[in-house]
């Protein structure tokens, strides 16, 4: 079991009441899982691109992909990046095979007022749409895409934009993270966070308000002018 987190008092195994106005949710990790297509395509690109070890190249979960891009080929020009993004996304958005939904993902979306909920991803405008398309989940109204902001996650930017564009003070605002780029993003907005178990350990999203194994253990209701969530925490 995981010690208590940000400050809280244990809700270890306990069933948690939460208040809050807003919902922002990361997309890979939390709702959907595409980590095969990532894990192919990455490698596909990194031949392409000439990276010493490509057989093997794992990404940094949580960041996108232009910043990948630039870490990984510091010598191109800004068309060369953009060309590479291109790339990328054209793989990605054709592989598809494997990716599926996560537990709980679509039953709690589907019984959210449309308003107010977001998805904030790292993924590009395009991808995003290709991959929720794919996995046949509902497309919000407000959505923050990695082409979207200036700087990615773990900077505040991509959650501080999605709370404003649901009209919230991100403190009203709790955000669904799997990683810890995006939960660093999160805290840093000054919304709080729900970490979700899978791509990483409890260990990994320590900086978490609460954690959950998975959107199974999260139900929402509208409660006046707001949300109330109810959560079973690990």
């Amino acid at each position: 079991m995981s010690a208590p987190v940000s400050g809280e008092e244990s809700l270890v195994g306990r069933s948690v009441k939460v208040q809050t106005k807003g919902l922002l949710f990361d997309m890979d990790g939390v709702l959907i899982s595409s980590i095969g297509s990532v894990i192919r395509c990455w490698r596909q690109w990194a031949e392409m691109y000439n990276i010493p070890g490509w057989e093997s190249y794992e990404i940094p979960h949580g960041t996108r992909a232009i910043d990948i891009i630039r870490q990984l080929r510091p010598d191109l020009d800004e068309a060369g990046v953009y060309e590479g993004l291109r790339v990328i996304e054209d793989l990605e958005i054709v592989d598809t095979e494997d990716l599926k939904v996560l537990p709980g993902a679509r039953e709690l979306l589907t019984s959210l007022p449309p308003e107010r909920w977001s998805i904030v991803t790292s993924a590009t405008r395009r991808l995003m749409l290709g991959r929720l398309k794919a996995a046949g989940l509902p497309i919000p109204a407000r959505i923050i895409a990695g082409d979207d902001v200036v700087h990615g996650k773990p900077h505040p930017e991509p959650y501080m934009t999605g709370a404003k564009l649901l009209g919230f003070d991100p403190a009203d605002c709790i955000v669904f993270e799997d990683a810890p780029a995006g939960v660093g993003a999160g805290v840093a907005a000054g919304c709080r966070v729900l970490g979700v178990l899978g791509t990483h350990e409890a260990d990994d999203l320590r900086a978490c308000t609460w954690i959950v194994p998975s959107l199974t253990a999260v139900s929402a209701l509208t409660v006046g002018d707001g949300l109330e969530l109810e959560l079973m925490a690990v």
